[in-house]
């Protein structure tokens, strides 16, 4: 994976988790600047990673759609069904990057969507079993693995375009 894949990717996920909460709107700022550290040039990226933490707040929802639409990504509102897929594979790399725990990572995808999403529905299993542990018999570690596993598999789903244009070169 490129670098600027690897930016779009990051930015299509920082986006979505502050759509649903999990991030503050300065987080997508320095996704937007990480873009155009990696290659990325549009516009309204350029105005969205000028804006300043104070300003975050306040700009992000208004400037957000025209940066993405000038990169070709698409904003997933987290209340359908691809904005809580989005969410989870989002969630699924903060876990693979560090940024979570396998424990954390299942408990949000179980609090968000319940047993309802077959996408992460293993993943509330999973969360169950944390909760039984000492009646179970298996380890956390065990667990961990798995969730891990599952993480991954989040992961590898295709998010964003395979190369991230910009439409106004």
């Amino acid at each position: 994976m490129t670098s600027a894949e690897a930016a779009v990717i990051a930015l299509q996920d920082q986006t979505t988790l502050w759509s649903m909460g999990e991030v503050r709107a300065s987080e997508v700022v320095v996704a937007a600047c990480d873009a155009l550290v990696a290659g990325l040039d549009a516009p309204g990226l350029r105005i969205l990673a000028a804006c300043t933490r104070a300003e975050a707040d306040y700009d992000v929802p208004d400037l957000l759609p025209e940066a993405l639409n000038e990169l070709g990504l698409t904003f997933n509102p987290v209340v359908g069904r691809a904005g809580k897929e989005a969410a989870a594979r989002a969630l699924a790399r903060h876990l693979l990057n560090g940024r979570l725990t396998p424990r954390e990572f299942a408990r949000r995808i179980h609090q968000r969507h319940g047993h309802d999403l077959p996408l992460t529905e293993r993943l509330a299993e999973l969360d169950d079993e944390y909760d039984l542990l000492e009646h179970g018999d298996r380890t956390a570690d065990e667990i961990d693995t798995e969730v891990r596993a599952e993480a991954r598999r989040l992961a590898a789903r295709p998010t964003v375009p395979a190369e991230p244009t910009d439409r106004h070169s």
